[in-house]
C-alpha cells in the first residue's frame, strides 16, 4: 500500500490481503512466532519437519506454520537451516511493525485499481475502517474470505478464485 501511495504511477493494480491503511497493534501471537523462530535458530535443526515440531510450542495451527516455514532455507552446502528473514531485527520492530506510514488521507492518494481481501475472523480490515480506506484508494473493492489473518494459508485456493475473477477487473 505505500509503495502504491508513494509511486502510483508505477503501480498497475493493488491487492492487499488482511491489511488496512491504518496504525493497527499486532496481536501477541506475533511475539510467540518469534520466539519460536529464534528457538529453531538455536536448535540449529537440519530439516523443516525439526522446526515444525519446535513451532507447535508456539503456533498450533498448521497452515500458519507451514507459512512460517515457507523463510526456512538451506544455504548450500551447509547442513543447517536458517530463516530467510532476519529474525533479531524482526523481532526488535515487532512495536512498529503495525504502524501505516500515511497519517493525513489526503496527503497521497492511489487511483489505480485495488482490491482489499479480509479475513472475516480476522481484526485487520474492520468494517469502521472501509471509509479510511477509500480515501487512500477511492477505486478499492473488498473482498471478505471466512479466514483468520493468514487468508492465503489457511484459504489459499479461494484467495487464488477472488484474485482470478478479479484479475480482469484490476
Amino acid at each position: 500500500m505505500a509503495v502504491a501511495l508513494r509511486q502510483s504511477t508505477k503501480i498497475g493494480s493493488l491487492i492487499s490481503v488482511d491489511n488496512a491503511p491504518s496504525d493497527v497493534v499486532l496481536n501477541g501471537s506475533f511475539g510467540r512466532y518469534m520466539q519460536g523462530m529464534r528457538k529453531v535458530i538455536d536448535a540449529q535443526v537440519t530439516k523443516a519437519a525439526e522446526a515444525d515440531v519446535i513451532l507447535q510450542e508456539f503456533e498450533e495451527t498448521l497452515p500458519v506454520r507451514q507459512f512460517l516455514l515457507t523463510n526456512l532455507v538451506r544455504t548450500p552446502g551447509s547442513k543447517t537451516m536458517h530463516w530467510r528473514i532476519p529474525v533479531p531485527t524482526l523481532t526488535a520492530a515487532l512495536g512498529s511493525l503495525g504502524d501505516f506510514p500515511f497519517k493525513d488521507p489526503g496527503a497521497a492518494r492511489y487511483e489505480g485499481s485495488t482490491l482489499f481481501v479480509r479475513g472475516t475472523k480476522s481484526n485487520y480490515v474492520p468494517d469502521d475502517v472501509l471509509p479510511l480506506i477509500g480515501t487512500f484508494f477511492p477505486r478499492f473493492e473488498l473482498h471478505s474470505i471466512d479466514a483468520g489473518h493468514w487468508v492465503m494459508s489457511e484459504r489459499p485456493e479461494e484467495l487464488r478464485q477472488v484474485i482470478e475473477f478479479l484479475k480482469g477487473k484490476l
